[in-house]
């Protein structure tokens, strides 16, 4: 099978599986996807979900968070893992936000890459999700199916990234991505894969081992 075939079956399998290709996190405004992005680092979404409200209304808008003492953000982030790191990173892109760019999460990678916390995969994530563009989030489930279905070899996440670029349809890429998280979550999970349920059995190197 040529490789625009099996990406093409992969991505229509996933369709069929997961139509709604949303993002976990819950938010209202671009700032604040920002924030729950940062505290989903070696958390749970679940966990971020059940953060986030009692965040937001306590610094119920950009400026709020851009003055807001690091120490009482540090409070309400604590049970988020690395609450330190994370306050100070929300606390300070929020300054820059309001300083440097317009209050506006910004719509390329170099200008999102200058912000405190954010790396590739959540600039990634920040330009699909609010600006619609084409966008590869290469977190652990993405890595782990991708090099499973042979579409891309290796664990560095910026490598993984440039291989998909590659291989995926651009106006794909995004949902795609959402979807395999999915699919990690629900069927392809790292310790107990359910192969006998996988909608992408037919693609997989690993399947049943």
């Amino acid at each position: 099978m040529r490789m625009n075939e099996r990406v093409a079956g992969i991505i229509e399998a996933l369709k069929v599986a997961y139509p709604d290709a949303l993002c976990a996190l819950h938010y209202q405004k671009d700032y604040e996807l920002m924030i729950a992005v940062r505290l989903s680092a070696q958390c749970t979404d679940a966990r971020v979900n059940l953060v986030t409200p009692a965040l937001f209304e306590r610094f119920p808008t950009l400026d709020d968070f851009a003055d807001a003492d690091i120490a009482e953000v540090e409070e309400y982030v604590r049970t988020c893992g690395f609450y330190r790191h994370k306050a100070r990173d929300i606390v300070l892109a929020c300054q820059m936000l309001r300083s440097d760019f317009d209050r506006k999460v910004p719509d390329n990678m170099d200008d999102l890459l200058k912000l405190p916390g954010v790396g590739r995969k959540t600039a990634n994530l920040l330009l699909g999700d609010i600006y619609h563009q084409p966008a590869v989030v290469c977190d652990t489930h993405c890595i782990r199916i991708t090099n499973k279905l042979g579409l891309a070899k290796g664990k560095d996440p910026v490598k993984v990234e440039q291989q998909l670029w590659k291989v995926l349809p651009k106006e794909e890429t995004s949902d795609f991505c959402h979807r395999i998280v999915l699919h990690g979550r629900a069927v392809c999970t790292a310790r107990s894969p359910k192969c006998e349920q996988c909608t992408l059995a037919p693609y997989c190197k690993s399947c049943g081992k």
